[in-house]
């Protein structure tokens, strides 16, 4: 895709959301289901994965772990939000890696230290890209991937969450 091919696709979507700003706010969902043992399975659009204890934490390591799909999700949204705005801005992006890597101390989740936090303490993204970019154009090309990566801007700025638990006797 070019940078004319992704605005021709973006532009009815951008004008729509100008004049119907209710139109551009969605919810988006996921849902799981507990199995047996310590795994909860969840679709993920293409197929079902079962999510299970990290290995550090008592798993086997052949149930994906929940820290590690959210590592996922931001290389994932990071790598798309890359690639989309180097296509709007005609950047020459000929491929490339994206890493992330996440800071855990797994005494907090365990309960095994109070003062231990629960949650990652610190990640890091790296792009590693097959690019001939001069330094202005690869310090644009990264601030407007952090401005609209969905997933690093809600990791970055906290977001409310709510939790709620229904219990049916059975």
């Amino acid at each position: 895709m070019d940078s004319a091919a992704l605005k021709s696709l973006q532009a009815p979507l951008k004008a729509r959301y100008r004049d119907a700003p209710d139109a551009a706010r969605l919810t988006l969902k996921a849902s799981g289901q507990l199995g047996e043992g310590v795994v909860c399975s969840v679709q993920t659009g293409r197929t079902m994965v079962e999510a299970g204890l990290h290995p550090a934490t008592g798993g086997d390591g052949l149930s994906l772990c929940s820290g590690d799909m959210l590592l996922e999700a931001l290389v994932a949204c990071a790598g798309v939000t890359l690639k989309a705005v180097a296509t709007a801005l005609d950047l020459p992006v000929n491929g490339g890696a994206v890493r992330a890597e996440g800071d855990l101390d797994f005494r907090g989740t365990l309960g095994v230290d109070r003062e231990a936090p629960v949650g990652f303490s610190a990640i890091r993204l790296t792009f590693d890209l097959d690019a001939d970019l001069d330094p202005d154009k690869q310090a644009s090309l990264l601030k407007l991937t952090e401005r609209y990566c969905v997933v690093y801007q809600t990791l970055k700025g906290g977001v409310d969450v709510t939790v709620e638990l229904k219990a049916a006797a059975g």
